[in-house]
């Protein structure tokens, strides 16, 4: 995908390398009776590259996760994961490709029934069968990567700090080193303090791991620290995708009034017109 966002054609990927994205989606549309939320969005995500798609709330940020996740089927594209095509995947073919990722909800979503180690050992313990003493390590070898100590393992989530359980849900989402990391809006709730802290724990675990990210968000703070490259998504398409330090001078006037929080400008001049 170019600076401008066409991400069409089959050159080179667009961190740089000649290899094929680990993830490749084209054309993809999605529909909820007559409303299109996704009109043919072109994405790559590049090997250990950290991708972050922004976009204002309704742009269907969230439906393009769901639809590489398998949690929607898209109406029509294409979507690959390391070449292999997985639109219309089920059962345990679908499993295998789902075993390669990791995911950070929003909101961190931990179960309040278990304790912390129990819920970073989660995927571990149902998904791979693994031993609870075996998953116990990891899970604090996880926790650790993201600061936090073996003595809040047996705490439970009520007993944190949204942080802290932050903290935790990264911890899991990394627990079974996956080659591709999802973030769903990770600092949402959070002070501009902890949301920083939160920011640079998703860079370095990033990097320690080797994995590929893909994050969706409003906050130009978190994608400017975690992001390679950004992608806008407006009206059901990537209008723009380029390196993180290129936004500044995209010299795309929707792009420019987002990222710096104007009211006026062409998103408003849609509303509007509506």
């Amino acid at each position: 995908m170019n600076a401008r966002g066409n991400g069409s054609g089959n050159g080179p990927a667009p961190n740089g390398s000649t290899g094929a994205p680990v993830i490749r989606m084209r054309d993809v549309h999605k529909a909820f009776g007559p409303k299109k939320v996704l009109q043919g969005i072109d994405l790559d995500v590049g090997e250990r590259e950290s991708v972050v798609i922004i976009g204002g709330s309704g742009t269907g940020k969230s439906v393009t996760l769901k639809c590489i996740l398998g949690l929607l089927e898209p109406d029509k594209g294409s979507i690959k994961v390391d070449g292999e095509e997985v639109v219309g995947l089920t059962g345990q073919a679908r499993d295998r490709i789902n075993a390669k990722f990791g995911m950070l909800f929003q909101g961190a979503a931990l179960f309040d029934s278990l304790s912390i180690w129990e819920n970073v050992a989660f995927g571990l313990i149902q998904g791979r069968g693994m031993g609870r003493a075996e998953a116990k390590k990891v899970a604090i070898e996880k926790m650790g990567m993201v600061g936090l100590g073996k003595h809040v393992a047996d705490l439970f989530p009520a007993e944190m700090s949204v942080g802290m359980q932050k903290r935790a849900g990264l911890a899991r989402a990394i627990a079974a080193d996956p080659e591709i990391v999802f973030f769903d809006e990770p600092t949402t709730g959070l002070d501009p303090i902890m949301a920083d802290v939160i920011n640079e724990l998703i860079v370095h675990v990033v990097k320690d791991v080797g994995c590929s990210a893909l994050t969706i968000t409003h906050d130009m703070a978190s994608a400017r620290k975690i992001a390679n490259r950004v992608a806008m998504l407006y009206e059901g398409r990537i209008i723009w995708a380029g390196p993180v330090d290129q936004i500044d001078r995209s010299g795309n006037e929707y792009l420019d009034q987002f990222i710096h929080g104007r009211p006026e400008g062409p998103i408003q001049l849609q509303v509007r017109a509506l």
